[in-house]
């Protein structure tokens, strides 16, 4: 499991296992090792074992890529 605690530094970071139920493990298509990322929402905490910054950076890229699909059509050929 990761702490995904943006006001964490890397050195205050814990590593930390606990155990889920196989419902939730098989709901997620995790196994032993996986890492899950922690996020705090108004609710609780949400556990996902995705990337939040990466989601975030991947919608960026494919945003800049729409806007732009002309110009990559051109430098594809």
């Amino acid at each position: 499991m990761r702490n995904d605690s943006s006001n964490c530094s890397k050195e205050d970071r814990r590593l930390l296992g606990f155990i889920l139920p196989k419902a939730v493990l098989d709901s997620l298509a995790l196994k032993e090792g996986d890492e899950l990322y922690v996020t705090a929402t108004p609710e609780g905490l949400s556990l996902t074992p995705y990337d939040p910054e990466f989601t975030d950076a991947l919608e960026d890229a494919r945003e800049f890529m729409r806007t732009h699909r002309d110009a990559f059509h051109r430098l594809s050929k």
